[in-house]
Protein backbone atom coordinates (compact mmCIF):
# COMPACT_ATOMS: atom_id res chain seq x y z
CA UNK A 1 0.00 0.00 0.00
CA UNK A 2 1.38 3.73 -1.17
CA UNK A 3 2.15 6.03 1.26
CA UNK A 4 -0.83 8.04 3.05
CA UNK A 5 -1.81 11.50 1.53
CA UNK A 6 -1.49 14.05 4.03
CA UNK A 7 -5.28 14.78 3.40
CA UNK A 8 -5.32 10.88 4.70
CA UNK A 9 -3.19 11.43 7.51
CA UNK A 10 -5.14 14.24 8.67
CA UNK A 11 -8.50 12.14 8.60
CA UNK A 12 -7.59 9.24 10.02
CA UNK A 13 -6.02 11.49 13.18
CA UNK A 14 -9.48 12.32 13.16
CA UNK A 15 -11.06 9.59 13.36
CA UNK A 16 -9.35 8.24 16.00
CA UNK A 17 -9.42 11.38 18.16
CA UNK A 18 -13.48 10.92 17.64
CA UNK A 19 -13.50 7.40 18.73
CA UNK A 20 -10.86 8.88 22.17
CA UNK A 21 -13.32 11.84 22.62
CA UNK A 22 -16.05 8.96 22.98
CA UNK A 23 -14.12 7.04 25.96
CA UNK A 24 -12.82 10.20 27.57
CA UNK A 25 -16.17 11.98 27.19
CA UNK A 26 -18.20 8.94 29.08
CA UNK A 27 -15.61 8.46 31.92
CA UNK A 28 -15.20 12.52 33.04
CA UNK A 29 -19.12 13.24 32.34
CA UNK A 30 -19.53 9.84 34.79
CA UNK A 31 -17.65 11.14 37.87
CA UNK A 32 -19.70 14.20 37.81
CA UNK A 33 -22.91 11.94 37.94
CA UNK A 34 -21.68 9.53 41.04
CA UNK A 35 -23.73 11.08 43.53
CA UNK A 36 -26.76 10.94 41.50
CA UNK A 37 -26.31 7.09 40.83
CA UNK A 38 -25.33 6.78 44.20
CA UNK A 39 -29.32 8.35 45.29
CA UNK A 40 -31.06 6.71 42.79
CA UNK A 41 -29.43 3.22 43.36
CA UNK A 42 -29.09 3.65 47.37
CA UNK A 43 -25.60 3.15 46.72
CA UNK A 44 -22.31 2.83 48.92
CA UNK A 45 -18.92 4.45 48.28
CA UNK A 46 -17.61 0.73 47.32
CA UNK A 47 -20.39 0.66 44.68
CA UNK A 48 -19.76 4.17 43.21
CA UNK A 49 -15.87 2.60 43.05
CA UNK A 50 -17.19 -0.59 40.77
CA UNK A 51 -19.42 1.40 38.69
CA UNK A 52 -15.68 3.14 37.71
CA UNK A 53 -13.50 0.64 38.20
CA UNK A 54 -15.75 -2.34 36.41
CA UNK A 55 -14.55 -1.07 33.43
CA UNK A 56 -10.83 0.25 34.56
CA UNK A 57 -10.17 -3.06 35.40
CA UNK A 58 -11.66 -4.96 31.96
CA UNK A 59 -10.16 -2.54 29.79
CA UNK A 60 -6.76 -3.33 31.73
CA UNK A 61 -7.00 -6.81 31.29
CA UNK A 62 -7.96 -7.10 27.57
CA UNK A 63 -6.11 -3.97 25.98
CA UNK A 64 -2.88 -5.82 25.32
CA UNK A 65 -5.32 -8.51 23.68
CA UNK A 66 -7.15 -6.00 22.10
CA UNK A 67 -3.77 -4.33 20.57
CA UNK A 68 -2.34 -8.08 19.60
CA UNK A 69 -5.82 -8.59 17.88
CA UNK A 70 -5.47 -5.75 16.13
CA UNK A 71 -2.01 -6.25 14.78
CA UNK A 72 -3.08 -9.98 13.77
CA UNK A 73 -6.73 -9.29 11.87
CA UNK A 74 -6.01 -5.67 11.10
CA UNK A 75 -6.07 -2.48 13.15
CA UNK A 76 -9.44 -0.77 11.30
CA UNK A 77 -11.46 -4.22 11.50
CA UNK A 78 -10.44 -4.40 15.52
CA UNK A 79 -11.33 -0.88 15.62
CA UNK A 80 -14.88 -0.63 13.77
CA UNK A 81 -15.90 -3.74 15.67
CA UNK A 82 -14.82 -1.54 19.29
CA UNK A 83 -16.84 1.46 17.93
CA UNK A 84 -20.16 -0.82 17.21
CA UNK A 85 -19.30 -2.60 20.63
CA UNK A 86 -19.05 0.58 22.72
CA UNK A 87 -21.98 2.46 21.47
CA UNK A 88 -24.36 -0.48 21.95
CA UNK A 89 -23.02 -1.19 25.26
CA UNK A 90 -23.65 2.70 26.14
CA UNK A 91 -27.60 2.42 24.98
CA UNK A 92 -27.78 -0.67 27.75
CA UNK A 93 -26.42 1.60 30.64
CA UNK A 94 -28.74 3.73 30.02
CA UNK A 95 -30.93 1.17 30.52
CA UNK A 96 -29.70 0.03 33.65
CA UNK A 97 -32.46 -0.83 36.25
CA UNK A 98 -30.26 -1.29 38.70
CA UNK A 99 -27.12 -0.75 40.03
CA UNK A 100 -25.71 -4.48 39.09
CA UNK A 101 -26.96 -4.71 36.01
CA UNK A 102 -25.01 -0.94 35.87
CA UNK A 103 -22.03 -2.59 36.50
CA UNK A 104 -22.37 -5.40 34.10
CA UNK A 105 -23.12 -3.09 30.91
CA UNK A 106 -20.04 -1.34 32.20
CA UNK A 107 -18.00 -3.84 32.39
CA UNK A 108 -19.23 -4.37 28.65
CA UNK A 109 -18.74 -0.95 27.38
CA UNK A 110 -15.14 -1.52 28.53
CA UNK A 111 -14.74 -4.56 26.33
CA UNK A 112 -15.62 -2.34 22.48
CA UNK A 113 -13.86 0.44 24.76
CA UNK A 114 -10.35 -1.68 24.57
CA UNK A 115 -10.59 -2.53 21.11
CA UNK A 116 -10.18 1.64 20.44
CA UNK A 117 -7.80 2.88 22.58
CA UNK A 118 -4.51 0.85 21.89
CA UNK A 119 -5.61 0.25 18.25
CA UNK A 120 -6.12 3.94 17.19
CA UNK A 121 -2.58 4.78 18.86
CA UNK A 122 -1.36 1.95 16.86
CA UNK A 123 -3.17 3.39 13.62
CA UNK A 124 -1.29 6.71 14.52
CA UNK A 125 1.86 5.58 14.93
CA UNK A 126 1.92 3.75 11.49
CA UNK A 127 0.14 6.47 9.40
CA UNK A 128 2.63 9.24 11.05
CA UNK A 129 6.03 7.81 10.14
CA UNK A 130 8.17 10.68 10.72
CA UNK A 131 8.83 11.63 14.18
CA UNK A 132 8.07 14.77 14.05
CA UNK A 133 4.60 14.64 12.50
CA UNK A 134 4.31 11.75 15.22
CA UNK A 135 4.75 14.18 18.22
CA UNK A 136 2.70 16.56 17.02
CA UNK A 137 0.28 14.11 16.30
CA UNK A 138 0.47 12.59 19.53
CA UNK A 139 -0.42 16.47 20.50
CA UNK A 140 -3.38 16.82 19.42
CA UNK A 141 -4.54 13.13 20.58
CA UNK A 142 -3.86 14.47 24.09
CA UNK A 143 -5.32 17.85 23.51
CA UNK A 144 -8.69 15.91 22.64
CA UNK A 145 -8.56 14.05 26.05
CA UNK A 146 -8.16 17.56 27.69
CA UNK A 147 -11.25 19.02 25.95
CA UNK A 148 -13.24 15.98 27.60
CA UNK A 149 -11.46 16.83 30.39
CA UNK A 150 -13.00 20.82 30.19
CA UNK A 151 -16.70 19.23 28.18
CA UNK A 152 -17.68 16.44 30.38
CA UNK A 153 -18.08 17.36 33.63
CA UNK A 154 -19.85 20.58 32.65
CA UNK A 155 -21.90 18.68 30.22
CA UNK A 156 -22.31 15.42 32.71
CA UNK A 157 -23.62 17.81 35.33
CA UNK A 158 -25.77 20.08 32.99
CA UNK A 159 -27.25 16.27 32.04
CA UNK A 160 -27.58 15.19 35.48
CA UNK A 161 -29.47 18.13 36.66
CA UNK A 162 -32.26 18.48 33.64
CA UNK A 163 -32.53 15.34 32.14
CA UNK A 164 -31.08 12.71 34.29
CA UNK A 165 -27.66 10.76 34.51
CA UNK A 166 -28.50 8.05 31.83
CA UNK A 167 -28.10 11.02 28.97
CA UNK A 168 -24.34 10.96 29.69
CA UNK A 169 -24.56 7.43 28.14
CA UNK A 170 -27.02 8.28 25.35
CA UNK A 171 -24.92 11.05 24.10
CA UNK A 172 -22.47 8.27 23.33
CA UNK A 173 -24.76 7.06 20.54
CA UNK A 174 -24.67 10.08 17.45
CA UNK A 175 -21.09 10.30 18.34
CA UNK A 176 -20.09 6.94 18.02
CA UNK A 177 -22.15 6.12 14.48
CA UNK A 178 -20.94 9.34 13.30
CA UNK A 179 -16.77 7.69 14.10
CA UNK A 180 -18.57 4.31 12.97
CA UNK A 181 -19.39 5.62 9.44
CA UNK A 182 -15.97 7.43 8.75
CA UNK A 183 -13.85 4.68 9.83
CA UNK A 184 -13.86 3.14 6.06
CA UNK A 185 -11.47 6.18 5.14
CA UNK A 186 -9.05 4.92 7.27
CA UNK A 187 -6.11 3.17 5.86
CA UNK A 188 -5.97 -0.63 6.89
CA UNK A 189 -3.10 -1.86 8.65
CA UNK A 190 -1.69 -4.84 10.29
CA UNK A 191 1.88 -6.30 11.62
CA UNK A 192 3.75 -8.50 9.02
CA UNK A 193 4.19 -11.39 11.40
CA UNK A 194 1.39 -10.95 14.09
CA UNK A 195 1.91 -12.24 17.55
CA UNK A 196 0.58 -15.66 19.01
CA UNK A 197 -2.24 -15.83 21.44
CA UNK A 198 -1.04 -16.07 25.12
CA UNK A 199 -4.11 -17.35 26.55
CA UNK A 200 -2.21 -18.32 29.53
CA UNK A 201 -0.51 -14.71 29.91
CA UNK A 202 -4.42 -13.46 29.30
CA UNK A 203 -6.19 -15.19 32.28
CA UNK A 204 -3.56 -14.59 34.56
CA UNK A 205 -3.70 -10.50 33.77
CA UNK A 206 -7.54 -10.92 34.08
CA UNK A 207 -7.12 -12.69 37.13
CA UNK A 208 -4.38 -10.38 38.72
CA UNK A 209 -6.32 -7.17 38.63
CA UNK A 210 -9.69 -8.55 38.90
CA UNK A 211 -8.38 -9.86 42.64
CA UNK A 212 -6.08 -6.85 43.53
CA UNK A 213 -9.26 -4.21 42.75
CA UNK A 214 -11.73 -6.34 44.48
CA UNK A 215 -9.92 -6.38 47.62
CA UNK A 216 -9.00 -2.70 47.65
CA UNK A 217 -12.73 -1.47 47.77
CA UNK A 218 -14.26 -4.08 49.72
CA UNK A 219 -11.69 -4.15 51.88
CA UNK A 220 -12.31 -1.20 53.83
CA UNK A 221 -16.43 -2.41 53.68
CA UNK A 222 -15.96 -5.87 54.71
CA UNK A 223 -12.89 -5.92 56.73
CA UNK A 224 -9.48 -6.28 55.52
CA UNK A 225 -9.52 -9.90 57.19
CA UNK A 226 -12.55 -11.10 55.65
CA UNK A 227 -12.18 -14.60 54.20
CA UNK A 228 -13.27 -12.91 50.15
CA UNK A 229 -10.34 -9.86 50.69
CA UNK A 230 -7.84 -12.19 51.59
CA UNK A 231 -8.65 -15.33 49.56
CA UNK A 232 -8.46 -12.20 46.12
CA UNK A 233 -5.27 -10.11 48.27
CA UNK A 234 -3.21 -13.88 48.21
CA UNK A 235 -4.78 -14.83 44.75
CA UNK A 236 -3.38 -11.58 43.24
CA UNK A 237 0.38 -12.26 45.09
CA UNK A 238 0.31 -15.70 43.61
CA UNK A 239 -1.04 -14.32 40.24
CA UNK A 240 1.88 -11.87 39.83
CA UNK A 241 5.06 -14.02 39.73
CA UNK A 242 2.93 -16.46 37.96
CA UNK A 243 2.43 -13.98 35.08
CA UNK A 244 6.08 -12.80 35.04
CA UNK A 245 7.21 -16.52 34.89
CA UNK A 246 4.64 -17.12 32.25
CA UNK A 247 5.67 -14.78 30.24
CA UNK A 248 9.11 -15.15 30.34
CA UNK A 249 8.64 -18.59 29.26
CA UNK A 250 6.32 -17.53 26.05
CA UNK A 251 8.22 -17.43 23.01
CA UNK A 252 5.68 -14.34 21.35
CA UNK A 253 4.12 -13.24 25.05
CA UNK A 254 1.23 -11.10 25.60
CA UNK A 255 3.40 -9.03 27.72
CA UNK A 256 6.69 -8.04 26.28
CA UNK A 257 9.04 -7.76 29.48
CA UNK A 258 12.33 -6.98 27.12
CA UNK A 259 10.55 -4.06 26.38
CA UNK A 260 10.81 -2.97 30.06
CA UNK A 261 15.05 -3.72 29.40
CA UNK A 262 14.77 0.12 28.08
CA UNK A 263 14.79 2.40 30.74
CA UNK A 264 12.72 5.11 28.96
CA UNK A 265 10.02 2.40 28.23
CA UNK A 266 9.95 1.44 32.00
CA UNK A 267 9.77 5.23 33.17
CA UNK A 268 6.90 6.09 30.80
CA UNK A 269 4.85 2.85 32.07
CA UNK A 270 4.90 3.98 35.59
CA UNK A 271 5.06 7.06 34.98
CA UNK A 272 1.81 6.27 33.24
CA UNK A 273 0.24 4.36 35.95
CA UNK A 274 1.37 7.42 38.23
CA UNK A 275 -0.44 10.03 35.91
CA UNK A 276 -3.73 8.46 35.70
CA UNK A 277 -3.93 7.07 39.50
CA UNK A 278 -3.63 11.00 40.08
CA UNK A 279 -6.06 11.67 37.69
CA UNK A 280 -8.64 9.14 38.50
CA UNK A 281 -8.30 9.64 41.85
CA UNK A 282 -8.41 13.09 41.78
CA UNK A 283 -11.80 13.16 39.65
CA UNK A 284 -13.54 10.84 42.36
CA UNK A 285 -12.42 12.86 45.29
CA UNK A 286 -13.81 16.56 43.47
CA UNK A 287 -17.21 14.45 42.23
CA UNK A 288 -17.90 13.56 45.99
CA UNK A 289 -16.68 16.71 47.69
CA UNK A 290 -18.05 19.50 45.81
CA UNK A 291 -21.44 17.87 45.74
CA UNK A 292 -21.63 15.74 48.94
CA UNK A 293 -19.84 17.90 51.00
CA UNK A 294 -20.13 21.22 49.80
CA UNK A 295 -23.57 20.71 48.93
CA UNK A 296 -22.93 22.05 45.27
CA UNK A 297 -25.52 21.38 42.23
CA UNK A 298 -23.62 18.96 39.68
CA UNK A 299 -23.25 21.56 37.02
CA UNK A 300 -21.67 24.02 39.40
CA UNK A 301 -19.29 21.27 40.26
CA UNK A 302 -18.79 21.32 36.76
CA UNK A 303 -18.13 25.37 36.79
CA UNK A 304 -15.43 24.45 39.71
CA UNK A 305 -13.63 21.85 37.53
CA UNK A 306 -13.02 24.54 34.33
CA UNK A 307 -9.34 25.78 34.95
CA UNK A 308 -8.41 22.38 35.38
CA UNK A 309 -10.10 21.70 32.54
CA UNK A 310 -9.10 24.74 30.36
CA UNK A 311 -4.97 23.86 30.91
CA UNK A 312 -5.56 20.09 29.89
CA UNK A 313 -6.91 21.79 26.72
CA UNK A 314 -3.85 24.55 26.59
CA UNK A 315 -1.22 22.28 28.00
CA UNK A 316 -1.07 18.86 25.38
CA UNK A 317 -0.50 21.19 22.07
CA UNK A 318 2.74 22.71 24.03
CA UNK A 319 4.03 19.46 25.28
CA UNK A 320 4.03 17.77 21.91
CA UNK A 321 5.99 20.58 21.08
CA UNK A 322 8.02 20.58 23.86
CA UNK A 323 8.87 16.77 23.04
CA UNK A 324 9.35 17.23 19.33
CA UNK A 325 12.09 20.00 19.66
CA UNK A 326 13.64 19.50 23.07
CA UNK A 327 12.72 16.02 24.11
CA UNK A 328 10.79 14.50 26.78
CA UNK A 329 12.54 15.13 29.86
CA UNK A 330 11.37 18.94 30.20
CA UNK A 331 7.10 18.83 29.74
CA UNK A 332 7.55 15.56 32.71
CA UNK A 333 9.60 17.24 35.12
CA UNK A 334 6.89 20.18 34.62
CA UNK A 335 4.23 17.66 34.98
CA UNK A 336 5.19 15.88 37.85
CA UNK A 337 6.08 19.09 39.82
CA UNK A 338 2.50 20.53 39.26
CA UNK A 339 0.91 17.50 40.07
CA UNK A 340 2.86 17.87 43.30
CA UNK A 341 2.01 21.61 43.99
CA UNK A 342 -2.01 20.57 43.36
CA UNK A 343 -1.15 17.75 46.30
CA UNK A 344 0.45 20.10 48.66
CA UNK A 345 -2.33 22.56 48.35
CA UNK A 346 -4.96 20.08 48.92
CA UNK A 347 -3.37 19.60 51.80
CA UNK A 348 -3.19 23.16 53.06
CA UNK A 349 -7.16 22.77 53.68
CA UNK A 350 -7.87 23.86 49.90
CA UNK A 351 -11.24 22.17 50.45
CA UNK A 352 -11.83 24.92 52.96
CA UNK A 353 -11.11 27.91 51.05
CA UNK A 354 -12.72 28.10 47.43
CA UNK A 355 -9.26 30.53 45.92
CA UNK A 356 -7.29 27.77 46.83
CA UNK A 357 -9.03 24.81 45.45
CA UNK A 358 -9.54 26.59 42.26
CA UNK A 359 -5.40 27.00 42.71
CA UNK A 360 -5.53 23.24 43.41
CA UNK A 361 -7.32 22.27 40.27
CA UNK A 362 -5.47 24.67 38.07
CA UNK A 363 -2.36 22.90 39.06
CA UNK A 364 -3.54 19.75 38.52
CA UNK A 365 -4.77 20.45 34.79
CA UNK A 366 -0.96 21.45 34.29
CA UNK A 367 0.37 19.13 35.19
CA UNK A 368 -2.08 16.32 33.70
CA UNK A 369 -1.78 18.56 30.22
CA UNK A 370 1.60 17.62 30.27
CA UNK A 371 2.02 14.64 30.79
CA UNK A 372 0.44 12.15 27.92
CA UNK A 373 2.48 13.45 24.86
CA UNK A 374 5.93 12.68 26.43
CA UNK A 375 4.91 9.38 27.92
CA UNK A 376 3.29 7.68 24.68
CA UNK A 377 6.12 9.34 22.49
CA UNK A 378 8.61 7.84 24.66
CA UNK A 379 6.91 4.72 24.55
CA UNK A 380 5.97 4.19 20.96
CA UNK A 381 9.17 5.62 19.16
CA UNK A 382 11.83 3.00 20.53
CA UNK A 383 9.71 0.40 19.01
CA UNK A 384 9.46 -1.55 15.75
CA UNK A 385 6.69 -0.12 13.86
CA UNK A 386 5.55 -4.00 13.11
CA UNK A 387 4.82 -4.27 17.01
CA UNK A 388 2.97 -0.91 17.41
CA UNK A 389 -0.04 -2.53 18.54
CA UNK A 390 1.59 -4.30 21.42
CA UNK A 391 3.56 -1.72 22.15
CA UNK A 392 1.03 1.32 22.33
CA UNK A 393 -1.11 -1.11 24.29
CA UNK A 394 1.62 -1.69 27.01
CA UNK A 395 2.04 1.87 27.52
CA UNK A 396 -2.51 2.35 27.04
CA UNK A 397 -2.51 -0.94 29.81
CA UNK A 398 -0.42 0.79 32.04
CA UNK A 399 -2.53 4.19 31.96
CA UNK A 400 -6.07 2.00 32.65
CA UNK A 401 -4.24 -0.02 35.55
CA UNK A 402 -3.15 3.39 37.07
CA UNK A 403 -7.10 4.69 36.75
CA UNK A 404 -8.45 1.14 38.09
CA UNK A 405 -5.92 1.76 41.15
CA UNK A 406 -6.75 5.53 41.50
CA UNK A 407 -9.99 4.59 42.34
CA UNK A 408 -9.70 1.55 44.45
CA UNK A 409 -7.05 3.28 46.71
CA UNK A 410 -8.57 7.02 46.53
CA UNK A 411 -11.90 5.27 47.70
CA UNK A 412 -10.50 2.83 50.16
CA UNK A 413 -9.16 5.90 52.88
CA UNK A 414 -12.59 7.63 52.79
CA UNK A 415 -14.43 6.45 55.56
CA UNK A 416 -16.83 3.80 54.73
CA UNK A 417 -19.56 5.44 56.75
CA UNK A 418 -19.85 8.45 54.79
CA UNK A 419 -18.88 11.73 55.66
CA UNK A 420 -19.74 15.76 56.44
CA UNK A 421 -18.59 19.03 54.65
CA UNK A 422 -16.63 19.84 58.12
CA UNK A 423 -15.20 15.88 58.04
CA UNK A 424 -13.94 15.29 54.18
CA UNK A 425 -10.89 17.90 54.27
CA UNK A 426 -9.87 15.45 57.29
CA UNK A 427 -11.16 12.30 55.21
CA UNK A 428 -9.53 13.07 52.25
CA UNK A 429 -6.10 13.59 53.28
CA UNK A 430 -4.49 10.01 52.67
CA UNK A 431 -5.79 10.29 49.43
CA UNK A 432 -4.06 13.50 48.43
CA UNK A 433 -0.87 12.70 50.26
CA UNK A 434 -1.06 9.26 47.03
CA UNK A 435 -1.57 11.88 44.80
CA UNK A 436 1.09 14.24 45.86
CA UNK A 437 3.57 11.17 45.63
CA UNK A 438 2.74 10.47 42.53
CA UNK A 439 3.47 13.71 40.79
CA UNK A 440 6.91 13.58 42.64
CA UNK A 441 7.51 9.96 40.95
CA UNK A 442 6.36 11.16 37.70
CA UNK A 443 9.47 13.89 38.41
CA UNK A 444 12.11 11.66 39.59
CA UNK A 445 11.76 8.74 36.55
CA UNK A 446 12.37 11.74 33.93
CA UNK A 447 15.27 12.95 35.92
CA UNK A 448 16.60 9.32 36.63
CA UNK A 449 15.95 8.51 32.81
CA UNK A 450 17.24 11.75 31.18
CA UNK A 451 20.46 10.44 29.66
CA UNK A 452 19.09 7.14 27.92
CA UNK A 453 17.85 7.33 24.96
CA UNK A 454 15.92 4.82 22.86
CA UNK A 455 17.91 2.99 19.61
CA UNK A 456 15.69 2.93 16.38
CA UNK A 457 15.16 -1.24 16.51
CA UNK A 458 15.86 -2.36 20.18
CA UNK A 459 17.78 -5.64 19.57
CA UNK A 460 16.05 -7.04 22.60
CA UNK A 461 12.32 -7.04 20.82
CA UNK A 462 13.34 -9.91 18.31
CA UNK A 463 11.88 -13.03 19.12
CA UNK A 464 13.78 -15.47 21.27
CA UNK A 465 13.28 -18.66 18.91
CA UNK A 466 12.79 -17.57 15.05
CA UNK A 467 11.30 -19.95 12.34
CA UNK A 468 12.31 -20.41 8.87
CA UNK A 469 10.27 -17.46 7.81
CA UNK A 470 10.37 -15.06 10.85
CA UNK A 471 14.52 -15.47 10.10
CA UNK A 472 13.69 -12.70 6.61
CA UNK A 473 14.30 -8.77 6.42
CA UNK A 474 11.36 -7.76 8.09
CA UNK A 475 8.87 -6.08 5.49
CA UNK A 476 7.94 -2.63 6.38
CA UNK A 477 4.46 -2.37 7.79
CA UNK A 478 1.05 -1.54 6.16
Amino acid sequence: MSEPSPKQRQLALAVCCSALFLVSLDNTALNTALPAIQRDFDASTAGLQWTVDAYLVVLSALLLLAGSTGDRIGRRRVFRAGLALFTTASLLCSLAPSLGWLIAFRALQAVGGCLLTPVAMALITNVFTDRRERARAIGVWSAVQGITMAVGPLLGGLLVDTVGWRWIFLINLPIGLLALALTGQVPESRAPHPRRLDALGQLLIVVLLATSVYAIIQGPATGWTSPQVLACALTAAAALPALIVTELAQREPLIELRFFRQPPFTASALSAVCAFAALSGFLFLAALGLQDARGLHAWQAGLYLLPMAAMTIACPPLAGHLTATRGPHLPLVLSGTATTLAGLLALLGAQQHTPLLLACYLLFGIGFGLVNAPLTHTAVSGMPRAQAGVASAVTTTSRQIGSALGVAVTGATLPATGYTATTFDHASRPAWWIITGCGLTIAALATLTRHHTHRSTPPNTAPRKTSRHRQQAPRPSV
